[in-house]
């Protein structure tokens, strides 16, 4: 076998995802960590989310098989580091990925961590097992593993129909948590057990969430914290009077706007306040296999009548980034650069020639000035998604299309959109790792759970392929480069922006990182520790 063999991670790998932080003075032992969460997740369950509502409290049960280096800003396939496994390697053919398992784990119940658990928890992603995820959004990412088999208790190996170097980022991502055999899926929704630094203690539905910390955690001396509460609080303004006032710790992750991150600022100057691109993008879903969105001709003038800098100004002061499917560089490793990104229409910067070309559009639909097109757009009940969606409501009154917003709570809005029970809504979809399989597969292919528009274009799915065994990093960007782009002209999602958002600490609250490509990859707190 090819040797690809990871060393043992060190002791007190930080595992929230972001940027590096000095500490002052030895790490101390105690103390909750006190944080408001800003909506209340459908479930504890992490496979079965489409959210990171859900990552951020319930991460710190579990651990990954691998995780990107919580210490380095900016995940890429040289920041990987082992977990649950102790090292990795793969065959010379790059179709068998084997793990050599760490032992001596144990799960919080106390049962032993063993390579039947990873082989249960793959089983279940891929729908194989008798048991099923009521709801499963990333099975698309292992449409590759013809399947995964254990060589005694600490041994596994993942083998592949073709060569997939991505598989490593998505087993890296914090969506993929190793689950128990020992435990029912049902049971995860509501009392999960893993073998994280933290246990699960409580979930009161829009109350609040509480974890206490593992004891026998195989991370010798971690975590520092006794354990950490959220209060579920969705009005952002209350929640961050809240955080002002002293009564919080810290606010939910990449959550904070640009203007009311000032506002924070000049109430609380001590606040250690940062903000990072969040590898979510804001985009337009629509229903492409019913009418009138069955029609290319609307879809496009939807597109074309997007003023993106608008939004970018409105919305964060200038302070976020126009791209495609992939993240915009420098951030992310694999967006279009911005004279590729410039010749899709749309993009362009004359808005109002834009416009033009879409009213054509709409008139040769059958819309004009005498003849509207009303819609219901559809959203989640989060200020990341109303907000924007006022905005766009607006913008399509431009070109003959009258929207009516309709708001969705967030227990219903992931069901609602993957039945395709919508019309037209905007969406955010969060990148849970920059890789494009991922988001690719994840997004865009034939009957992928969250594929949320039906889109499905097989030449292009064909490319998706062909890019996800190219090992060679720039003839693979140049791949990426060219599917993004035919995404956008194909106007399967179109994008609007992806945002930039801020996340603030009172200045106790040491071993804080904000990661600057995914805020999906590490909210396990697991070093953190309170200086007060």
């Amino acid at each position: 076998m090819r040797s690809v063999w990871a060393l043992a991670a060190t002791a007190a790998l930080s595992l929230l995802a972001f940027s590096t932080t000095t500490f002052a003075g030895e790490p101390k032992q105690g103390g909750i960590l006190r944080m408001y969460h800003r909506d209340s997740p459908a479930n504890a369950s992490i496979l079965e989310g489409a959210t990171y509502s859900v990552n951020v409290p319930f991460m710190g049960v579990f651990n990954n098989l691998v995780i990107y280096d919580q210490h380095i800003a900016q995940n890429s396939p040289d920041t990987l580091r082992p977990e649950l496994a102790e090292s990795w390697s793969w065959s010379s053919d790059n179709k068998k990925l084997t793990f050599k398992l760490r032992q001596g784990v144990k799960w919080h119940d106390g049962k032993p961590f063993t390579s039947a658990d990873v082989k249960c928890t793959f089983d279940l992603l891929m729908g194989k097992s008798q048991q099923k995820l009521r709801q499963n959004p990333r099975k698309a990412w292992y449409s590759e593993v013809d399947d995964v088999t254990p060589n005694g208790d600490f041994e596994i190996s993942f083998n592949l129909k073709r060569p997939q170097p991505s598989l490593l980022a998505m087993l890296a991502s914090g969506y993929t948590p190793i689950y128990p055999c020992h435990v029912s899926p049902a049971d995860m929704r509501t009392h999960p057990i893993g073998t994280g630094p933290y246990k699960f203690v409580e979930f009161k539905a829009n109350e609040s969430i509480k974890l206490t910390r593992n004891p026998d955690y195989w991370k010798k001396g971690l975590p520092y914290l006794d354990g950490i509460e959220y209060t579920i609080i969705p009005n952002r303004s209350t929640a961050i009077l809240a955080f002002v006032a002293g009564k919080f710790d810290m606010t939910f992750p990449t959550h904070i706007t640009i203007p009311l991150l000032k506002d924070i600022k000049s109430q609380a100057p001590n606040a250690v306040c940062v903000v990072e691109p969040t590898n979510v993008s804001t985009n337009i879903i629509v229903n492409s296999s019913s009418a009138p969105f069955d029609n290319i001709d609307i879809r496009r003038a939807m597109s074309l009548a997007l003023d993106r800098k608008a939004f970018v100004d409105i919305l964060f002061e200038g302070q976020a980034d126009v791209g495609g499917t992939m993240l915009p560089p420098p951030q992310g490793i694999w967006g279009m650069p911005k004279d590729k990104l410039q010749t899709i229409p749309g993009y362009g910067p004359d808005v109002n020639a834009n416009r033009e070309e879409a009213k054509k559009l709409m008139q040769r639909a059958g819309y004009g000035p005498d003849k509207h097109l009303a819609v219901k757009v559809s959203t989640r009940n989060l200020a990341e998604y109303r907000d924007p969606a006022v905005i766009l409501i607006d913008q399509l009154k431009s070109i003959y299309i009258d929207g009516e917003l309709d708001v969705v709570e967030t227990a219903n809005w992931f069901p609602k959109v993957a039945r395709k029970d919508y019309m037209l809504g905007l969406n955010l979809t969060g990148n849970s790792v920059d890789d494009p399989d991922q988001s690719f597969y994840e997004n865009y292919s034939c009957g992928s759970e969250r594929n949320y528009t039906n889109y499905c274009n097989k030449e292009i799915e064909k490319l998706f392929d062909v890019q996800s065994q190219e090992i060679d990093t720039n003839k693979r960007k140049q791949l990426v480069w060219d599917i993004d782009k035919k995404l956008q002209e194909d106007v399967a999602r179109p994008i609007i922006f992806h945002a930039r958002a801020g996340t603030c600490w009172q200045p106790y609250v040491k071993g804080i990182t904000i990661m600057s490509n995914s805020s999906y990859n590490g909210f396990r707190y697991e070093d953190v520790w309170l200086n007060k």
